[in-house]
């Protein structure tokens, strides 16, 4: 169970949508969460349902992008038996299931525009239609959506209603990324550290002054979840430690230079554009490794995941 005073996060940013969130949590409205993979959303999720009127009841999830159109229907709505190959009893759909409670729809962004259509008319009727059947049911339900897309592109494209993004976006709230608010990574880290001696039965470790230092200069492309993950690597290689700087993998500390390095390129007088020069080297380093993406990331010195996030962030070919 997760509630308001167990999310962690003291940046201005971060408590001043705590606040927002405890505001909404106690009125019934629909909620949309914005942020970027690993911030949190189903973790904020939760706590409104449990700061909710509905706290006793079921809290539901669904990943909407985890099932193929057709079972996303059936699982949200449910289905008669008979009313498809393989529909051999009748099913409850999530949204009858969830009853007085809440369903939460994670990447509401991936759900067929057909599926988004009957989203719509139960966000404004409280009617479900099952597939198969003729007669709809009534459900109180409220709905929390995620996502980790910008919804407006997706509009401008076609793959997304506007009137549901209208209807779904009723309050709005956007999780910052883990490197807008690393002033929180001590106390994440200390957190997760705890979880982990405990699950583990190991010594707890902790981070030094340096390494927290190298770690909110780093990137974090999976935010609090890749924080998560290191914190539970190292707690089982180094249970009961401080952990230095150095013992951070490389994508944290950099490439150790030689004291000349720092000479070995001269800022144009008119500047340059930082974005620019990194995605061209990094389609050098693809070129010259014929796309091999190990290869390439040994070459600048960063961690597959690493590159991989950056080829991704700059819409770079591999071929």
């Amino acid at each position: 169970m997760t509630t308001f005073n167990s999310i962690i996060g003291q940046s201005p940013a971060f408590e001043s949508l705590l606040r927002s969130a405890q505001v909404i949590a106690a009125t019934d409205v629909t909620v949309l969460i914005k942020g970027e993979t690993g911030t949190g959303k189903e973790v904020m999720a939760n706590a409104i349902q449990q700061g909710s009127p509905r706290a006793k009841k079921p809290f539901i999830t669904l990943n909407c992008a985890a099932l193929p159109e057709n079972l996303v229907e059936s699982e949200l709505f449910g289905h008669k038996k008979g009313a498809f190959t393989g529909a051999i009893n009748n099913k409850k759909g999530l949204l009858q299931v969830a009853n007085g409670g809440t369903l939460f729809l994670d990447e509401i962004n991936s759900l067929p525009l057909a599926i988004q259509a009957k989203l719509l008319r139960f966000l404004e009727s409280g009617e479900c239609l099952a597939i198969g059947e003729t007669k709809p049911y009534k459900s109180d339900v409220r709905i929390i959506a995620a996502t980790n897309t910008d919804l407006l592109t997706q509009i401008d494209e076609g793959k997304f209603r506007q009137d549901l993004f209208f209807r779904l976006s009723v309050v709005p709230l956007e999780i910052p990324p883990l490197r807008q608010r690393t002033e929180d990574i001590e106390a994440l880290s200390q957190h997760f550290f705890k979880e982990f001696s405990e699950r583990y039965s190991v010594a707890r470790s902790q981070f030094s002054k340096q390494a927290i230092k190298k770690l909110r200069h780093y990137g974090w492309p999976g935010n609090i979840r890749e924080l998560r993950n290191l914190c539970e690597r190292l707690s089982i290689l180094l249970p009961g430690t401080t952990i230095e700087a150095e013992n951070l993998p490389i994508e944290f500390i950099g490439k150790v230079s030689n004291d000349n390095d720092m000479d070995t390129f001269i800022l144009p007088e008119n500047g340059l554009q930082l974005e620019t020069l990194e995605a061209s080297i990094i389609h050098q380093a693809l070129t010259r490794t014929k796309g091999n993406r190990s290869k390439s990331a040994r070459l600048l010195g960063i961690s597959r995941d690493t590159l991989l996030y950056r080829i991704q962030k700059y819409g770079l070919s591999t071929h």
